[in-house]
């Protein structure tokens, strides 16, 4: 059996130790006697470091189903505090379908899903968290599990005097969540690609995640990549601020979000991995479906008010960007590797297929598990 995951100071101490080392159906009902129990957030970790949070409680009766108990696991978000795109942890543990599958959830926010910290959690089997296939390719032994979100949740937002792309030359673009190669970095790139720039003709900033909101409004970045309710705000607290682009449209195959294992934790214990992704699907769909239920859970996990909640789950469900099923696509895998190795963050020897990516049988399982396929609206990834 796989020893229990590490505590967050554990996890807090390996990390800097290693950091140091190297640079239309029914809907879904909730199971019973559970309610969507919140409580607060402790404060945001520093810059790269993992915080335990509280927001979207288990039930007190969890796992009263459970002759053996509740077997512990750690799951980790890309960004402190999280945004709604991000939230589908919370709202399996509030709703109670962590707890129907026999799991205590402790849930630890990083500072980007891309950085070193969040990548070097996964990959020593501490923590269930983000997985790429640029991972994959420069060796880490991970497989994604779950895709969350396949499709990109985010706008580029930019000042008033950012009109097109080209209009980037000589500007501060965000590289919050790691600085370069965080998921910021990587979008601005994608973005000056289309105006034939480079990374080398602009100025990337990095900062927290919490910062890239309050970094457009008040000019420190002139470009950012943003969730649907920082969206919301940003054009709300400073006119002229804009989208240049969608990126779901700018990137349509892009993988945005999947959860993957370190492949030692998947063989030693298949089962809990498979039962977290059954209670991450169910709160997927929960999501879609459940609106009234899973909106306060997600105020409290990201510490954002209803209008901007509301906006964002709006826009998120009817863009399909939460997966109802295993989420996974395989030319959208594919296309994720060529683009790696395209811009050179994988050596075209080292390219993943799709099948070295992704653990399909895990994720079958767990979609069994959930009463198999299903379309909302739609919605059917």
């Amino acid at each position: 059996m796989l020893p229990r995951p590490l505590s967050i100071g554990a996890i807090t101490a390996l990390l800097f130790a290693s950091a140091c080392a190297t640079p239309a159906i029914a809907p879904t009902a909730p199971p019973a006697g559970t309610s969507a129990a919140n409580s607060g957030s402790t404060p945001a970790a520093a810059a790269g470091g993992p915080t335990s949070v509280a927001a979207g409680a288990a039930p007190a009766n969890a796992g009263a189903g459970c002759p053996n108990g509740l077997r512990k696991l750690s799951i980790s978000t890309a960004t402190t505090p999280p945004n709604v795109a991000l939230t589908a942890p919370f709202v399996a543990r509030g709703l109670g379908y962590f707890g129907k599958h026999c799991i205590d959830a402790d849930i630890v926010e990083f500072e980007g899903g891309l950085s070193a910290t969040s990548r070097t959690a996964v990959a020593q089997g501490s923590v269930m968290g983000g997985v790429s296939v640029t991972d994959v390719g420069q060796g880490v032994k991970v497989h994604e599990v779950w895709v969350m979100a396949p499709h990109l949740p985010q706008s580029y937002e930019v000042g008033p005097d950012v009109k097109a792309a080209a209009d980037l030359k000589g500007k501060k673009l965000s590289a919050a969540g790691g600085g370069v190669g965080s998921f910021n970095w990587v979008m601005g790139r994608e973005v000056l690609k289309t105006a034939n720039l480079t990374v080398d003709d602009v100025q990337f900033i990095p900062s927290a995640t919490a910062g890239r909101l309050p970094g457009l409004v008040a000019g420190q970045v002139d470009a950012v990549a943003l969730h649907p309710e920082d969206v919301y705000l940003a054009e709300k607290q400073k006119p002229g601020v804009h989208t240049l682009v969608v990126l779901k449209e700018l990137l349509p195959n892009y993988v945005y979000n999947a959860y993957g294992v370190a492949d030692s934790w998947a063989a030693k214990d298949p089962d809990l991995i498979r039962d977290a992704v059954a209670a991450l699907m169910e709160a997927n769909r929960a999501i879609y479906q459940n609106k009234d239920a899973v909106v306060p859970i997600m105020m409290d996990a990201t510490q954002k008010d209803r209008p901007e909640v509301e906006f964002a789950w709006d826009w998120l469900t009817r863009n399909c960007v939460f997966a109802v099923n295993t989420g996974y696509l395989p030319e959208a895998t594919a296309w994720s590797a060529q683009l790696a190795v395209d811009n050179g963050d994988v050596p075209a020897a080292q390219k993943p297929t799709p099948e070295q990516v992704f653990d399909q049988k895990i994720s079958n399982d767990a979609l069994a598990l959930v009463g198999g396929p299903t379309t909302v609206g739609n919605c059917k990834d």
